[in-house]
């Protein structure tokens, strides 16, 4: 309940504690993210190790195809936008692909 429209104004008390409230379970979700995706590269870096060992192209677009299709079902199942889902699992498969011809390139150097 501000007193301004240009934001400057006083604000109830009450306004203060629920915008504090909302930006903890935020700060909470945030993090559990990071986790989430620290145990999925971790994972992801083992796939990576496997596919070197056995010559096995860093890419798998069949794979990745069925991951963006799974992930935009489980968005729109979510209330989320899938396109958004879709940019965010095509920036983390790029990521994943950058490691994993990082890995198999070591495995060729020998280190």
């Amino acid at each position: 309940m501000t007193t301004s429209n240009t934001g400057t104004g006083d604000v109830d008390p009450a306004v203060h504690e629920e915008l504090a409230r909302l930006r903890d379970s935020i700060d909470n979700i945030d993090a559990a993210v990071i986790h989430m995706l620290a145990e999925r590269f971790k994972a992801t870096q083992q796939v990576g190790h496997l596919k070197a060992r056995h010559q096995l192209p860093a890419a798998d677009p069949a794979r990745e195809a069925r991951q963006i299709a799974r992930l935009r079902t489980l968005a729109e199942s979510a209330k989320l936008d899938p396109a958004f889902a879709e940019k965010l699992l095509n920036f983390i498969i790029a990521e994943v692909i950058r490691h994993h011809e990082r890995i198999a390139e070591d495995a060729v150097n020998g280190a």
